[in-house]
């Protein structure tokens, strides 16, 4: 028993020895960046970070200026704050700064796949051809078809024009772009109400997994909690697995195309349905809360409303949603929406807060727009926060935390491309999807997905909140830097169909 005592108290010593003395040994070399390392030993200031990483990299910012490092659970990250700089790191190539790698772990931890060689090379051109042009105006119609089943029902016996429905504004948002996403992408089989019924419980298992999400990312869940998201990391592999979809039709060709392509490389098949799983909270993870808060400004902001439906019933004339029938939707309309577009990007402005990290492979010298020159050491993570230094700019976006349906407008009416900080035109003036290597290759499908969800929702629904005076709520800070921000509570409205003239 002493023995083992002893053997104990040994590996608890040499455990603290080698998460703590990395960190105290660690100074800040010749033109390195500002170094805060905090004061807990390896975790530095992971704790605080995890609270609210807005208000720590604010905080951080106005303390060692527009490039620092900072330590975090046994990594240090290096922050860019100045937008101006962002080119060279976004340009750079993997031999430096590899973004695959920091990815690639973090997609392991979270869904237990992992991509080999060709596989991580070729999923993105892959995902980027059948996700746009012809094969997205393709997938548009089946989305407008599904959602049209989900807000109808498979008989049209969900809603008629006589009364209102109440319900969450982000529940709903968020379920029925779930369901309209899965059923789209993954397929369906010839029963819709077994699909409906299939596609309601995994979202009510998809909830739950994405609020233990940035918990387990940062390794900070209960015991419970880890058991509880083990068994969901089990249950969506299995639900989407070849072997329990073998009366689905309909697959989408893009899904199609890569679970061909892992099959031919010899992916195992445990491996495909993880990835799978992968791919559900690639396309659907964010897709739901941005559409959420983009109904809830435009509740909120009547002249934008009023500015969207027009646009919308010039676009799709007196079409009207019918149960059992394919929406007369017409190829090439999304491409004649400036106003829709411009409240989408304003509202990804406000509301989405992704991190851009690369993992630095190599020594390397950043060189700033002001002329300075730091030392990236290999092993660190170089990252950006566009949300805060480009989004929240108010040289780049004056008022930033206002909402203006036609910021990205111009006089004219064209998309408006022209910003400016400190006389200087930037290139990356909102940077939602990410950019360079990381850049999502599934956005023009996303963002197709939502202006479908909110034409239809401005033109054959009457809209309004409970209690009109409710201000937008605040965003849940644990959720800074996983994509698209969701809310600290919902906030309930009533809906109904509006009869057909």
């Amino acid at each position: 028993m002493v023995l083992w005592s002893l053997a104990l108290g040994a590996l608890l010593v040499v455990t603290v020895l080698y998460l703590w003395l990395p960190g105290h040994l660690r100074q800040r070399g010749p033109q390195e960046p500002p170094l805060d390392k905090g004061t807990v030993p390896w975790l530095g200031h992971a704790m605080a970070f995890r609270k609210n990483m807005f208000g720590f990299l604010k905080r951080m910012w106005t303390k060692h200026g527009d490039v620092f490092t900072v330590q975090l659970a046994g990594h240090y990250f290096t922050f860019v704050m100045d937008p101006l700089s962002f080119g060279p790191i976004l340009k750079e190539t993997q031999r430096k700064l590899d973004f695959s790698k920091f990815a690639k772990g973090l997609v392991q931890k979270m869904f237990g796949y992992y991509a080999e060689g060709k596989n991580k090379q070729k999923i993105h051109p892959a995902s980027q051809n059948y996700l746009m042009g012809h094969d997205l105006e393709d997938l548009n119609e089946v989305v407008v078809d599904t959602l049209s089943l989900i807000m109808l029902g498979p008989r049209g016996q969900s809603l008629d024009a006589r009364g209102w429905r109440e319900d969450g504004l982000f529940h709903f948002c968020y379920n029925t772009m779930f369901k309209a996403g899965y059923l789209s992408l993954f397929g369906h089989t010839k029963d819709k109400e077994q699909d409906l019924t299939q596609a309601e419980q995994l979202f009510t298992h998809f909830l739950r997994f994405g609020h233990f999400l940035p918990r387990c990312v940062y390794s900070l869940l209960g015991p419970r909690e880890w058991l509880e998201m083990g068994r969901l990391q089990r249950f969506f592999p299995k639900m989407l697995s070849a072997k329990h979809n073998q009366e689905k039709g309909h697959v989408s060709k893009w899904l199609c195309c890569l679970h061909q392509f892992l099959r031919e490389h010899g992916a195992a098949p445990d491996m495909q349905d993880r990835f799978s799983f992968t791919m559900l909270w690639a396309s659907q993870g964010n897709t739901g809360p941005a559409a959420f808060w983009a109904l809830l400004f435009l509740l909120k902001h009547p002249e934008a409303m009023q500015a969207v439906r027009e646009e919308a019933s010039q676009v799709l004339g007196g079409a009207r949603l019918a149960a059992g029938q394919s929406f007369p939707f017409q190829r090439g309309a999304l491409r004649c929406t400036p106003v829709l577009d411009s409240v989408m990007e304003e509202t990804l402005r406000l509301r989405a807060a992704p991190m851009l990290c690369r993992a630095v492979s190599e020594d390397c010298v950043l060189k700033t727009a002001s002329g300075k020159q730091y030392l990236c050491r290999r092993g660190d993570i170089l990252t950006l926060f566009p949300y805060l230094s480009v989004h929240m700019d108010p040289d780049i976006h004056p008022e930033p935390t206002a909402f203006k349906y036609d910021r990205f407008l111009n006089l004219d009416g064209s998309r408006k491309v022209d910003f400016y900080k400190a006389g200087k035109k930037i290139p990356h003036y909102t940077m939602p999807w990410g950019s360079g290597v990381s850049m999502c290759p599934g956005r023009f499908f996303a963002l197709s997905e939502m202006k479908l969800f909110v034409l239809l929702m401005v033109t054959h629904f009457d809209l309004e909140l409970v209690d009109p005076v409710t201000p937008v709520p605040q965003v849940d800070p644990t959720r800074w830097g996983f994509g698209v921000l969701h809310p600290i509570q919902d906030l309930r409205f009533r809906y109904r169909l509006q009869p057909a003239e």
